[in-house]
């Protein structure tokens, strides 16, 4: 690996300066185990940050705390305008912290939703936005009004003002302002075909972001005009309309800020005074840009920031899917960027930079842009974490203290949770013998990971391979773990990683003259699949496997029993978001409310509202989960009692944070 230079050196936002190029971007830890009644961190949410500073970060931006009550305001009515001395007091632990480990810290102060506020999460009896007639996001049968210019000024630009001197008492190093990013309150004003005002604060570039101009006066004239602003920013909308996003490669025309209008707006909001732009692109209505997720192109946001970069003369940091600091390296090299901003990946290895500092970039435990941990547990109302890094805002719970009384561990299973457990014993001293039945490790991940989109799950299995190539974990492949073998073994624990086994179709008429291939078997080529398919099961690895071998040049349909697809409350909205546009984009015939009929030769019969329907096919593959493999914990738990645990998918079929997090949790408690 190369010498990263570039990514290493430091960097002068206004009169900060920073160790390095890798801001950490803002990200939402709103629970309250994370977060104090005042707005402050708790002691958990505290480390989680300092933790990310230890690992290398040269800025950290927390997340975005609202700066007025009247309005979308949090359930309790707290903001940093109104949390007084508690909120800077209970920063100050933060704070001092990070800039222990030589990072800076800026807080990020946000003006709030407008038309995308979650309206069954907070109170949508006066949903506001720059404009009347607005739909929601989420719910576009309701409308938002226009907020009156007394409102903008009373508890917005002195809510602003409040906030930035609240923050600069609690040591934070600047502040970010939310923004003109991501179709957020501010950015609905700074979009022409959103706001369609005709006072002062709408028509015009400097009057769409009088706004922000009034927002970064007040915080100059109250905290000195070194105090360093910043703004989160997106270069264009990427949407063909309300709740219409667009592919990457799509031809469309840009409903909402494109490429003239965003070197306007750059420049203005250089020219009235932000320190430096945190750059990405897109809305609520095309989300996945904001959050790609797995599907999208690493780096996809990288040619729009370069694109911007040079009608700008302050720092401009480029965030999303930034995964290899060699290819960031570069491109702050190239004069495309000036410093990267990351996210998710710094949850799923808080030592990112330092790891890539040092040269160890194998070392470093990839994000796979699965959003089960981070917002889809947000959206869920839960704590904040991470699918495959089980520490993730829980880092005072977990340690690899050296164990005094080491333990003799077999674990059965070398898929995702066998392979977490095993390293992570082995890391607290205890000695552990892997026992996996096939000739390779990861179980059911190896089939989920075959996918053209799924890099970076492959670069998991990997990583998984290699931490155990460097433990002291044996490894016994092609290995059956039998009472026989037990019987002749020295040990304390048993660890059953067994995983699951496929549901399987049956009382089906005609199911016995035609081959049903399950998903497992079609994506690890085990069974050959034709060009004309038929995926029953709706489900996200019937959706993702669909997609797959669309763009491969098969024509598949989809018959789902449920009235929507994806079936599963984790699957995060921008996931979801961009599977739906892709199934439209392609063109790819979803049959809902269906069941089936009869099978025939070549043929599916199925029936929506009793209305019997057919598909020709030469190939059927069912996903229709699958269901927990017990029968060797069954007959060891007889045997030996407590010293059987179980964990993964064997314990509870889930998904890769159910793997992770089980094993996580045993390491740790037993």
């Amino acid at each position: 690996m190369t010498k990263l230079e570039h990514l290493f050196s430091p960097i002068q936002i206004g009169t900060m300066t920073v160790k390095n190029r890798i801001k950490m971007s803002a990200m939402g830890i709103h629970y309250p185990d994370l977060v104090n009644k005042d707005g402050s961190y708790t002691e958990r949410g505290i480390q989680y940050f300092i933790e990310r500073a230890k690992g290398g970060v040269g800025l950290i931006t927390t997340g975005a705390m609202q700066v007025q009550n009247h309005f979308e305001a949090d359930h309790d009515g707290t903001t940093i305008s109104n949390a007084g001395q508690a909120y800077i007091d209970g920063m100050r632990p933060l704070t001092e912290g990070v800039h222990k480990y030589g990072a800076k810290i800026v807080t990020q102060l946000t003006a709030g939703t407008g038309r995308q506020n979650p309206v069954w999460l907070s109170d949508a009896s006066d949903p506001i936005g720059p404009s009347d007639g607005l739909p929601n996001v989420w719910v576009p049968s309701i409308k938002h009004r226009a907020l009156t210019i007394d409102e903008i000024r009373t508890y917005y630009i002195e809510g602003f003002r409040t906030g930035a001197v609240v923050a600069k008492e609690a040591g934070f190093d600047g502040v970010e302002i939310h923004a003109v990013h991501e179709g957020y309150l501010l950015d609905q004003f700074a979009i022409k075909s959103m706001n369609n005002r005709t006072d002062e604060f709408g028509g015009s570039v400097e009057n769409r972001l009088r706004f922000c101009k009034e927002i970064i006066d007040a915080i100059h004239e109250s905290c000195g005009e070194d105090y360093p602003v910043l703004m989160r920013y997106s270069v264009v909308s990427k949407m063909k309309g309300f709740n219409d996003g667009a592919l990457p490669g799509e031809e469309y025309a840009e409903f909402g800020r494109d490429y003239e209008d965003s070197i306007e707006v750059a420049k203005y909001l250089e020219k009235i005074g932000y320190a430096a732009l945190d750059v990405d692109n897109g809305t609520y209505d095309s989300w996945f840009w904001s959050h790609p997720p797995v599907y999208m192109p690493e780096y996809c946001n990288l040619e729009d920031v370069a694109f911007i970069k040079p009608y700008l003369n302050i720092p401009v940091f480029c965030a999303g899917k930034m995964a290899d600091p060699e290819v960031c390296d570069k491109a702050i090299a190239d004069g495309k960027i000036d410093g990267i901003g990351v996210a998710r990946i710094v949850l799923a290895d808080p030592n990112w930079s330092k790891k890539a500092e040092e040269g160890r970039k194998e070392d470093i435990k990839p994000c796979i842009g699965c959003h089960i941990g981070c917002l889809g547990r947000l959206f869920q109302g839960k704590r904040m974490g991470c699918a495959i890094n089980p520490e993730c805002c829980a880092e005072i719970e977990y340690n690899d203290k050296l164990t005094t009384a080491p333990k003799k561990i077999v674990i059965i299973g070398g898929g995702i949770a066998g392979m977490e457990a095993a390293i992570r014993f082995s890391k607290k001293g205890h000695i552990v013998d892997l026992y996996e039945k096939s000739n390779e490790l990861g179980g059911a991940f190896v089939a989920a990971s075959s996918m053209s989109f799924k890099k970076e799950d492959r670069h998991l299995l990997q990583w998984y391979e290699a931490q155990l190539k460097e433990s002291d974990v044996t490894v016994h492949m092609n290995t059956s773990v039998t009472k026989e073998l037990l019987e002749s073994l020295d040990f304390d624990e048993i660890v059953v990683a067994t995983g699951a086994i496929p549901n399987v179709l049956s009382g089906i008429e005609g199911i016995e003259n035609v081959e049903i291939i399950n998903a497992i078997d079609a994506l690890r080529g085990n069974k050959a699949v034709g060009n004309k398919v038929v995926v029953i099961g709706g489900g996200l690895t019937g959706i993702e496997m669909t997609y797959d071998m669309v763009l491969s040049g098969k024509t598949v349909d989809v018959i789902e029993m449920k009235e929507s697809i994806l079936g599963m409350d984790v699957v995060c909205s921008a996931n979801a978001q961009m599977l739906n546009q892709i199934i439209k984009y392609y063109k790819i015939p979803v049959h809902l409310g269906a069941s089936i009929v009869r099978f025939e030769k070549d043929k599916v019969v199925y029936a929506v509202n009793g209305e019997e329907k057919e598909i020709e096919c030469d190939t059927i593959i069912a996903s229709i989960g699958y269901k927990p493999n017990t029968a060797l914990y069954d007959t060891l738990k007889e045997v030996y009692g407590d010293k059987v645990h179980l964990i993964g998918d064997s314990k509870q079929v889930s998904n890769l944070l159910g793997a992770t997090w089980s094993a996580a949790e045993l390491v740790n408690t037993l």
